[in-house]
């Protein structure tokens, strides 16, 4: 366990839980269903204008290229998948906790845009 941000510098660091693979190997299987989480090409834009890129990759944990502009976000596509959740059922399961916290806290979307 540990505080994390999805943007370390921009985002709230927020608690989250992992396991050690080596623990839960034995347990893991394939999904049954994939989950996919798109947003509109303007949800992206707006998000990517109200975000504060970083300036140095040195801030970056994992040392990713940082988008600078909305076409580096996916906003060129009409919608760009933002989450794919692995589940063994057929239908939507309720949000995670931290995604209901972090859109509590905001009017649209996960990263403070409204």
């Amino acid at each position: 366990s540990g505080y994390v941000s999805r943007q370390p510098g921009v985002e709230l660091a927020v608690l989250c839980r992992w396991l050690e693979h080596k623990d839960v190997k034995h347990l893991l299987k394939p999904a049954k269903y994939l989950d996919l989480i798109l947003y509109s090409k303007e949800q992206i834009a707006k998000e990517a204008a109200a975000m504060k890129p970083l300036t140095s990759s040195a801030e970056n944990e994992s040392d990713e290229p940082i988008p600078k502009d909305e076409t580096e976000y996916g906003a060129a596509a009409a919608y760009s998948i933002i989450s794919i959740k692995a589940q063994d059922v057929d239908y939507e399961l309720p949000m995670n906790p931290i995604t209901v916290m972090r859109n509590s806290m905001i009017s649209e979307g996960g990263s403070g845009v409204e």
